[in-house]
């Protein structure tokens, strides 16, 4: 595995990284976002807070707005909170052993295994589903890999494997054979080191392996998101439930619990907007990895609802100011 990382890795901006906070904003970035994707928010970040004081210091909003476009904001507003948990609790250094690193708000076992063996060469694997799905086809292990109990299983038989001169390489390694070459659909087994070692190959069996029973329940929503204009001022507010897109910035909006496609009087009296003239401008799709929302825009012209107490009137130019979710920042640019 080892000669197949020198030969094959992929250049990518943090790789040869040392430095424990930039293999975490790293390792964060990737949970939920594709390496080409990624790429580039790295870098904005890293550039906006070079290190674990300034991202501390800085404004969550600040934080977010940076973010914007990647997703899975709670990522953002966690990498925040740690930093701020290690300036107050750790004098600003990055915590050195995986215990922790491990206790990092948003850090769970993976990511502290990643930052503990890549920057401190500490013996603990990163198993992420890159792992699992390499692990499961060359030693057949047919056990899902939705359950803990399998996951523990193939933790512990990276750790016999592990060389534990070069931790942080057998990780890095291990995810980029899955990344690059035991990928999850035509995997390349004609040009793999392991063919004539991997179970599944043996068995032509690398569509079944990797077994995993867990199914997303997809919940749909339906959003009517309401564009007040009045001399190129504009309401907008903060997402403050315990909700997706929490502590961005959205439009005064209605949910309703069915598709709607228009707002009955009541709907728009009960909202505080039943003397507005709504017309709709579009409806989109907006997939999350839980959740479908059935967005649908409206604009009213030359009219402004009561502010409520967390309702700011802001010049429309401002707005890039503000960070919002990508299905409403869409709306914005247009």
């Amino acid at each position: 595995m080892a000669d197949w990382f020198e030969e094959n890795q992929r250049w990518l901006p943090w790789r040869g990284e040392t430095d424990p906070y930039k293999i975490w904003v790293s390792e964060v970035i990737l949970q939920q976002t594709r390496v080409n994707q990624g790429w580039e928010y790295y870098r904005k970040f890293i550039d906006s807070f070079p290190d674990v004081k300034r991202l501390a210091d800085a404004h969550q909003q600040d934080v977010l707005l940076i973010w914007q476009g990647l997703g899975y904001y709670s990522r953002a507003r966690n990498l925040h909170l740690a930093a701020q948990q290690i300036v107050l609790d750790h004098q600003g250094i990055f915590p050195q052993k995986y215990l922790e690193i491990r206790k990092l708000k948003g850090i769970g076992n993976y990511t502290a295994a990643a930052i503990a063996s890549i920057a401190f060469q500490l013996p603990y694997p990163a198993v992420d589903g890159n792992v699992l799905r390499v692990m499961t086809r060359i030693f057949g292990i047919y056990d899902d890999i939705a359950k803990q109990k399998t996951i523990r299983y193939i933790t512990k038989l990276c750790e016999k494997l592990m060389d534990r001169d070069t931790p942080g390489n057998f990780n890095q390694a291990l995810m980029e054979f899955g990344a690059i070459q035991c990928t999850p659909k035509n995997p390349k087994c004609e040009t793999c080191p392991f063919d004539s070692k991997c179970m599944a190959n043996e068995k032509s069996q690398t569509n079944v392996l990797p077994v995993n029973s867990f199914k997303p329940i997809i919940k749909k929503r339906y959003f009517h998101y309401f564009l007040f204009i009045n001399n190129r001022k504009i309401i907008i507010h903060r997402r403050t439930a315990k909700d997706i897109w929490n502590n961005l910035f959205q439009f005064p909006m209605i949910e309703t619990q069915t598709p709607c496609e228009k707002l009955s009087k009541n709907e728009l009296f009960v909202a505080g907007f039943g003397k507005c003239n709504p017309v709709f401008l579009k409806e989109v799709i907006h997939k999350l990895t839980h959740q479908l929302l059935t967005i649908r825009y409206y604009i009213v012209n030359d009219y402004l609802p009561d502010l409520k107490d967390n309702w700011l009137l802001i010049p429309v130019e401002t707005l890039v100011n503000y960070p919002f979710p990508v299905a409403l920042k869409k709306i914005i640019h247009k």
